[in-house]
């Protein structure tokens, strides 16, 4: 008997093909993901709810947010939907499948984990050199106006970005063929964790008070408030590459200053 999700497959290939599939419903399952993970932080920032976990005490003004949202429209069409319809005939060549039966978890999972790892380490890399004096200035500053990130700016970058950055996110799948249900596991949670870096908010149940090695929001958000040339944090999702390289030791050093204040305060 087949498993719900196994029914939902056959739902979805027997009524679009898989072009359809791979660019239009990839492009559609995207833009749910990352709209409804990001418009939360968006709205407890323009409200001012949750403000004791808000880890800056500025917020942007509505205009400004709204100023992020159209032109994320703007470049997610332009640009996105585009590069997912130029790319599929790429992943077809290299072994992209849509068809039953689905994978089983354990190879899901291990794709899915050896993504994350590969696309940190490249995306470490690529961030770094975008950190360079003219590359900053003509690509990654696009990225950097908005110093108190909220969700939805995960994805507000340059085009050039878009495009240099985008490459650690499909080198994974590039290179291994996944089945599309995987592509798509992958890119909700590569999705949600970017977004969740970019939030803005470090709350009890936040990722990165349970995960080793996970970088999360205040990790990241370190990174948007400090000059370009000293801001450290490149890793898009652990922590270990900007330890390896010295990257963190900003943020290491204000961390140890914060404990010592805090135990400061609480022997008054």
């Amino acid at each position: 008997m087949a498993s719900p999700i196994e029914s939902a497959w056959q739902y979805l290939t027997s009524n679009f093909s898989e072009f359809q599939l791979a660019t239009v419903v990839t492009f559609l399952l995207h833009e749910s993901v990352f709209f409804l993970s990001g418009l939360p932080s968006l709205y407890f920032e323009r409200f001012g709810l949750f403000s004791k976990y808000k880890i800056q005490k500025k917020s942007n003004t509505p205009s400004y947010q709204d100023r992020c949202v159209w032109r994320l429209i703007k470049y997610h069409v332009c640009v996105n939907l585009p590069l997912m319809t130029a790319s599929y005939p790429a992943f077809k060549f290299m072994g992209l499948r849509s068809s039953l039966p689905l994978p089983p978890w354990s190879e899901v999972v291990s794709q899915v984990l050896f993504y994350f790892i590969l696309e940190d380490f490249v995306f470490y890399w690529g961030h770094r050199a975008l950190h360079t004096k003219w590359l900053y200035k003509h690509v990654h500053s696009v990225h950097h106006e908005y110093a108190t990130p909220f969700g939805l700016t995960s994805e507000y970058a340059h085009p050039a970005e878009i495009l240099f950055l985008g490459f650690a996110t499909i080198v994974g799948p590039a290179l291994t063929g996944p089945h599309l249900f995987t592509l798509w596991l992958w890119m909700a949670l590569r999705v949600l964790e970017t977004v969740e870096c970019h939030s803005g908010y470090h709350f009890p149940w936040s990722p990165s008070n349970f995960l080793p090695l996970y970088g999360g929001s205040d990790f990241h958000d370190y990174h948007h408030r400090v000059l370009y040339t000293k801001s450290g944090n490149y890793s898009s999702t652990f922590t270990y590459m900007d330890w390896i390289f010295g990257t963190d030791k900003g943020y290491r050093k204000m961390k140890a200053l914060e404990e010592v204040g805090e135990m400061d305060a609480k022997n008054l």
